[in-house]
C-alpha cells in the first residue's frame, strides 16, 4: 500500500475531477492507510476459512486498502495537510501573540502526558509542505520555561541538598530540550513551580509569535530536537542571522518569565519542613523560611 501512494502512476489517476500526486497527503495519508489496512486485515480473518487464510487475505487487504487509498484517502489527506499547513500558517500571522502563548503554556502538560507526540503528524506535514515547521520553535520555548523555573529552585532551595543534585544533573538535558527529567524530577513534585514553568514557556511562545504577525517566521527543518540543540536546524523568513536571533530572545524570555515566576510565586513558606508544593528533606521537623532562616 505505501508502494501505491508514492508511485508515479498515480499521477495518471484522477479522483473527484482532480489529477492526484504521488505521495499527496503525506505522512497523514500514510498513517490513514495503515489504520485502514489494519481493520479491513481484521475484517477478512473473520470470514476467510484457514486454508485460505494466507492467500486471501493479504491480496483482499492490499487490494480494498489500495483502491480506497487511491481514490478516497490520497484525496481527503491531501486537504487535510493543506488545511493543516495554511491553518498554522495564519494563525501565527494573525494570532501570533495568542497562538504563542497557549501553544507555548500548554505544551509542558502534553510532554507530562507523553501527548506531545501526536503532533509529530502535524510537524512531518508542515515540513513537507514548506521545508520546515513553525510549530516546534513556539513548542519549545516551554522547555526555556522549564528550565528557568529550575534554576529558581536551585537558587532558592539553597538548604535542599537533594534537589539541588537533581536540578543540577537534569539541567544540562534541558537545555538541550529534554525537558522529562526536570518535571518529573523538580518542577511536577513540587506542584506551583510546574505552573510558573508552563508561564515562562507562554512568555517565550508570546516571543516568537510576535515576531511571526510581522512576517519574520521561524522553523524548524526535522523534528526532535529542541533547546539549544535547534538552532543549527533553524530556518525563517528573514535569514539565518535573524532566525537565530529571535530563537534566542525567546528563549531568554522564556528563561527569564519562568525563572522570576517561580522565585517569587511559585515557592511560599514553610511549616513543619513543608513548603507549599515543596517537600524538604534536609530540614524535616524545623520551622524555617525559603532561604533557611528560622522563622521570628
Amino acid at each position: 500500500v505505501a508502494a501505491i501512494v508514492v508511485y508515479a502512476g498515480v499521477a495518471k489517476v484522477t479522483a473527484f475531477g482532480m489529477t492526484l500526486a504521488p505521495g499527496q497527503g503525506g505522512v497523514l495519508g500514510a498513517l490513514a492507510a495503515a489504520l485502514l489496512g489494519t481493520y479491513v486485515e481484521k475484517w477478512c480473518r473473520r470470514w476467510v476459512p484457514e486454508a485460505l487464510d494466507v492467500l486471501v487475505t493479504p491480496t483482499l487487504t492490499v487490494l480494498i486498502t489500495g483502491l480506497v487509498t487511491l481514490y478516497v484517502l490520497m484525496y481527503t489527506a491531501g486537504e487535510l495537510s493543506t488545511a493543516v499547513g495554511t491553518g498554522a500558517n495564519w494563525l501565527l500571522d494573525h494570532t501570533g501573540v495568542f497562538a504563542g502563548l497557549v501553544l507555548g503554556g500548554l505544551f509542558l502538560p502534553l510532554v507530562m502526558l507523553g501527548l506531545h507526540q501526536a503532533l509529530i503528524p502535524l510537524h512531518t506535514t508542515l515540513i513537507q509542505q514548506q521545508g520546515y515547521t513553525v510549530l516546534l520553535p513556539v513548542l519549545a520555548m516551554a522547555g526555556a520555561g522549564q528550565v528557568g523555573a529550575a534554576l529558581a529552585v536551585y537558587v532558592r532551595l539553597h538548604h535542599d541538598q537533594s534537589l539541588r543534585t537533581t536540578i543540577r544533573s537534569a539541567l544540562p538535558a534541558g537545555l538541550l530540550g529534554v525537558g522529562e527529567p526536570l518535571i518529573y524530577g523538580v518542577s511536577l513534585p513540587l506542584g506551583r513551580p510546574f505552573v510558573t514553568a508552563c508561564a515562562g514557556g507562554a512568555a517565550g511562545g508570546a516571543f516568537v509569535g510576535f515576531f511571526s504577525m510581522l512576517g519574520d517566521k521561524i522553523g524548524s527543518t526535522a523534528i526532535g530536537p529542541s533547546g539549544w540543540a535547534l538552532f543549527p536546524l533553524l530556518k525563517g523568513t528573514g535569514g539565518l542571522a535573524l532566525t537565530a536571533a529571535i530563537y534566542a530572545g525567546g528563549l531568554l524570555t522564556g528563561y527569564v518569565v519562568g525563572f522570576a515566576a517561580t522565585y517569587f510565586f511559585g515557592l511560599g513558606r514553610t511549616v513543619g519542613g513543608t513548603v507549599s508544593g515543596v517537600c524538604d528533606s534536609s530540614k524535616q521537623g524545623q520551622d524555617t523560611d525559603l532561604g533557611g532562616n528560622p522563622p521570628p
